[in-house]
């Protein structure tokens, strides 16, 4: 018998018995070397975990009083934004990157209608704003950091639902996040069924120790 037929069932057991440092040790046994995001991706707060499907989401830099184009996003303050959020599946993780550092891409109006819509989080190769709004809703956020610069006049969402990279980390359609305080890991349809197996064997392995292991 299976131990989870629902997307729901799988991540319960993968929370309770996986974080991101032994989700690395596995994929680099099964050959995959390049799945952690840049160190400087971290959780707004140490207790925020985030684990999903990612909803990919690719941004671009545009500029003030930029002139109509032949791209109709342009007209729009956020080009695809709203409807990128507003696509946002139970269970899913919002992950965008395609901008500059220079502005947030994330912040507390999107997180109440993300968490409105079931989502898991929100993974940004980038700053986030509104921290204290984050934290009061406690919607799991991943970012570069607080900074309050808005994208309205600097950056619009060009699609979403289609592959997007961060540096040398290609996210795409079925990509599962796994975040926690020390790191944040992408698996392109991950082998959880290999996953699990090693985190209880590894759990096994560490059972001598006096205390509990801790998430690193």
């Amino acid at each position: 018998m299976p131990l989870w037929e629902t997307d729901a069932e799988l991540f319960a057991i993968a929370q309770r018995e996986l974080f991101t440092a032994v989700v690395g040790d596995i994929m680099d046994q099964l050959g995959l070397h390049q799945q952690f995001l840049p160190p400087q991706i971290r959780p707004l707060s140490a207790e925020m975990q985030v684990i999903g499907r990612a909803m990919t989401v690719l941004e671009a830099d545009v500029y003030e009083g930029q002139a109509s184009t032949l791209n109709p996003w342009t007209a729009k303050p956020f080009g695809l934004m709203l409807e990128a959020l507003d696509s946002l599946q139970p269970g899913e993780v919002y992950a965008c990157a395609g901008a500059s550092p220079n502005y947030a891409l994330w912040g507390e109006l999107m997180s109440t209608r993300a968490r409105h819509l079931g989502a898991h989080g929100a993974v940004v190769n980038g700053y986030s704003r509104d921290t204290r709004g984050i934290l009061a809703l406690g919607f799991p956020t991943f970012s570069y950091g607080p900074y309050a610069q808005d994208q309205a006049p600097r950056g619009k969402v060009v699609d979403f639902r289609v592959p997007i990279k961060w540096v040398r980390w290609w996210c795409g359609l079925a990509t599962s996040c796994l975040g926690i305080l020390t790191g944040c890991a992408w698996c392109r349809k991950p082998p959880w069924s290999r996953f699990l197996p090693g985190r209880l064997k590894k759990r096994g392995a560490n059972s001598w120790c006096a205390r509990p292991s801790r998430p690193a």
